[in-house]
């Protein structure tokens, strides 16, 4: 792993640029139920010839299945080996898995971990994070999947740490990226790993994505109020008409639904998870999402609207819990204009 590190620095330096003989061959896993986006973008990155960048990654498709191998969409897939393609890999790529509560086949499981004792890097995109799971490599450590499998693979797997907001985690030798699109994300940051930034801003713009993206997954993740208790719901309730007044007290939401403080506190937090000050500022955050979403008003308007009292406050609430600025959520999620 050193030796590689030490490759990879060279790479950056435009002196060895056209003379280093970098060779990295990139395996990358089929299997029957293929998630044939993932599968997608891990060969427009790692498979498509770059002429202009040479040199640049070989790559091969591994079946962990025998054929034929269907992919979503209707595809068969054709495959270049077996498992033990993986003997030769560099860099293994997961795209996603057939399924969170789908077990994986012992043959693979034992292919990982050998590739992985021998310092092959893994990578998983989406659900592929199921896969490396299963092998162990990812005990003690922090994982990406996408936000909707996050609770799940937790409970699946406890001895790692999901992180359901990022875009990817880099572990070193075990890479994880979240949902879909967040692939292009890590493999944009693998690329960045092994050649370079100016290297991976050349494969961003073929692609015609950024090279990177800011915020992580909570920009995507709808909030639903689903409380246990109907004190605590109808407390709710109350608030979401109070917002554009201003602070909320837990004391002014204790008297809505004729409870104390305390009491309401301790139910709250019970039915919720969270604090009634935690929800209130999330609450706040998801009114001004519609609101950017949803028309032209002014970031003072917005923050009026939702009660925050200041643009400023505004800003800092959001970059917080969704981690960009509402300027960047607006340019990415405002509605077209009609007409």
């Amino acid at each position: 792993m050193a030796a590689a590190r030490t490759l990879r620095l060279l790479a950056e330096m435009p002196l060895f640029r056209h003379i280093l003989p970098m060779s990295h061959h990139v395996v990358l896993l089929a299997y029957d139920g293929l998630a044939t986006f993932e599968f997608g973008l891990a060969a427009e990155v790692f498979g498509l010839p770059r002429p202009e960048l040479s040199p640049w990654y070989s790559c091969a498709v591994a079946a962990a299945d025998p054929p034929p191998l269907r992919a979503v969409g209707g595809v068969r897939v054709l495959v270049d080996a077996g498992l033990e393609a993986l003997e030769q890999a560099d860099t293994i790529i997961v795209p996603g898995w057939r399924g969170i509560d789908t077990p994986v086949p012992e043959a693979l499981v034992d292919a990982l971990v050998a590739a992985h004792r021998r310092g092959c890097r893994l990578v998983s995109l989406c659900s592929g994070v199921v896969v490396l799971a299963a092998a162990g490599v990812l005990d003690g450590k922090r994982a990406a999947t996408h936000w909707r499998y996050a609770a799940r693979v937790g409970e699946r797997f406890p001895a790692l740490r999901v992180d359901a907001d990022v875009l990817y985690v880099d572990e070193g030798q075990v890479l994880t990226a979240a949902g879909s699109a967040a692939g292009l994300d890590l493999l944009l940051h693998i690329v960045r790993q092994d050649f370079g930034s100016a290297v991976a801003a050349s494969v961003a713009k073929r692609l015609v994505i950024a090279p990177f993206r800011d915020g992580g997954q909570a920009q995507f993740v709808d909030q639903p109020i689903q409380p246990r208790g109907a004190a605590v719901a109808r407390a709710m309730e109350w608030a979401l008409t109070q917002l554009v007044h201003g602070p909320i007290p837990v004391a002014a939401l204790a008297r809505a639904v004729h409870m104390s403080p305390r009491s309401f506190h301790r139910k709250f937090v019970a039915a919720t998870g969270q604090s009634p000050a935690d929800w209130l500022t999330r609450a706040r955050v998801d009114h001004a999402r519609a609101a950017l979403e949803g028309g032209p008003a002014t970031l003072q308007e917005v923050s009026d609207a939702a009660g925050f009292g200041s643009v400023d406050a505004l800003r800092h609430h959001f970059q917080r819990v969704l981690g960009v600025s509402p300027a960047a959520y607006r340019r990415r999620f405002r509605a077209p204009a009609a007409g």
